[in-house]
């Protein structure tokens, strides 16, 4: 019996020995280009049921999007690097009939107990939830209603009505479809969908946004509480058609963890205001 998620279709459904996207899973780089940020939930969700642990805690991942992925079916094949004590490291590629597509390679570490002392910590988000500010708009920017709901934030943590609105730039996202039909989606699956948000947050400029992500990093202290995840645009830096950025994420609890990502100049397909 398929279980009961609450969340719309799902991205993709099984098939075999691979997962077929749906037509809402494409990217709105191109018409036959499957999301990335579907990708990084893909490499995340095998991660986390091919090498997790009650006792193990995914600190790191790191997803390269080094190719585009047409809307046909993918697998992901994973492999154990380092089986330690206190971690394990892991590698995991989405593969299609053309070959690999996207790669991920994560840091699992043990649980333990807080040492003692204080350390300088980033302090809790001043910014309303997502129950407090009401149904999530269409995302500014877009001609089409993008499948997730977004709340973009000013500086001061009002709705905003658009990329360039102030800085720091915040957002709250909330997954609105499985990833994997009749699938539940997990804290750090929701983690890894939401991060690839990061690049539009911390690259996006006066002209839309003209720089399409090459990777991103996701370190977490903790994962995510409920099913809303905000992020913050901490920095961004641009030079000769490269960019990096970072962000910080939030639950609606406090933060959670960091972002970082790098992007490549794609004036020609990038997204502009509608």
């Amino acid at each position: 019996m398929t279980p009961t998620t609450g969340l719309r279709e799902a991205f993709l459904s099984p098939s075999g020995d691979g997962l077929v996207p749906a037509p809402h899973a494409r990217s709105p780089w191109g018409p036959d280009m499957l999301h990335g940020r579907l990708l990084g939930g893909l490499l995340a969700r095998a991660v986390e049921r091919e090498h997790g642990e009650p006792w193990l805690h995914v600190a790191r991942l790191t997803v390269d999007l080094f190719r585009s992925t047409p809307m046909v079916p993918v697998q992901v094949v994973t492999s154990r690097v380092r089986d330690g004590r206190r971690i394990r490291v892991v590698d995991a590629t989405v593969l299609t009939a053309d070959g690999p597509a996207a790669r991920a390679s994560a840091v699992l570490l043990r649980r333990g107990d807080q040492p003692a002392g204080a350390v300088p910590a980033t302090p809790p988000w001043d910014v309303p939830d997502p129950d407090r500010l009401g149904p999530a708009p269409q995302r500014p920017g877009t001609a089409r209603r993008v499948p997730w709901d977004t709340w973009l934030l000013d500086a001061d943590g009002r709705p905003a009505s658009g990329w360039n609105s102030g800085h720091p730039r915040r957002a709250w996202l909330r997954e609105t479809h499985e990833l994997v039909a009749g699938e539940p989606l997990t804290p750090l699956v929701r983690a890894a969908l939401a991060a690839d948000f990061a690049s539009p947050l911390a690259h996006a400029g006066t002209a839309g946004l003209q720089y399409i992500n090459a990777d991103y990093t996701l370190a977490l202290s903790r994962e995510p509480l409920g099913d809303a995840i905000g992020l913050e645009s901490a920095g961004h830096l641009g030079q000769d058609g490269t960019a990096v950025g970072q962000c910080t994420m939030y639950d609606t609890i406090g933060p959670i963890g960091y972002c970082t990502v790098t992007a490549l100049a794609n004036p020609n397909n990038g997204f502009r205001r509608t």
